[in-house]
């Protein structure tokens, strides 16, 4: 299955004003901006998905398991054309399929209801391994944390399983914006390469920097990218 064959209905740079058409209280515009450019560049030039192969089986799946701040995520989106525009003004109201946390029912695109922390990347795993036992190998998951949630146990559960299971088709960004209360020796990267996982650190608005930690081989291990960013944009 090849990249993502349709090009985009709008560009990075009208990536502001679509974020700009979601207003309310529960924005969590800092978890928002910290995503933008890692789901562009997933979206644009990584994952291989698009609105017409979103069903199929040979997809790769995108987990938003950081999905308490999902405007980046919806505005990707709707520039990807996974649904129009004219939703995201809708943001949060009691209508409107664009909640505060994605749910996959309601959200062309989503491969999970998430919001909660911790649940993303242990979901990845489980998703691989149903890949597997499907046959399917070359379908890729890939996951987008945060560093905070990295202080819940269920990803080091998680992470300690992956490395020794070998799931190359395992990737996961986690956005490191500083707000973990928990320091790492070493730092994310050292957490992951010593569970045996293939780790890069990269400047999480860099986007060449990003698609090449994105594309960087990992052959008989799972990948984990951490994207270094500053909150706001």
């Amino acid at each position: 299955m090849t990249n993502t064959t349709t090009p985009p209905l709008h560009g990075y740079d009208e990536l502001d004003r679509l974020m700009g058409l979601m207003t309310g209280d529960e924005k969590h515009g800092p978890a928002a901006t910290s995503t933008l450019d890692v789901l562009w560049v997933l979206y644009d030039r990584v994952l291989r998905v698009s609105p017409a192969t979103a069903d199929s089986s040979g997809r790769d799946r995108f987990l938003l398991s950081k999905g308490h701040g999902p405007m980046a995520y919806y505005a990707v989106l709707a520039a990807r054309g996974f649904f129009d525009e004219g939703l995201l003004s809708g943001f949060g109201a009691y209508d409107s399929p664009l909640g505060h946390h994605p749910d996959r029912l309601l959200v062309p695109g989503a491969e999970i209801g998430s919001g909660s922390l911790g649940h993303g990347l242990p979901l990845a795993v489980g998703s691989v391994l149903g890949l597997r036992a499907q046959g399917l190998t070359e379908p890729r998951v890939w996951v987008l944390t945060g560093d905070a949630e990295l202080d819940e146990g269920s990803n080091h559960e998680a992470i300690a399983y992956a490395g020794p299971a070998g799931l190359e088709q395992l990737n996961t960004v986690v956005i490191d914006n500083a707000s973990a209360t928990y320091a790492r020796p070493g730092g994310i990267a050292a957490r992951f390469e010593a569970a045996g996982w293939s780790a890069l650190t990269v400047d999480g608005r860099d986007h060449e920097a990003l698609y090449g930690a994105f594309t960087a081989p990992h052959p008989g291990r799972p990948h984990a990218v951490i994207a270094r960013v500053a909150s706001g944009r």
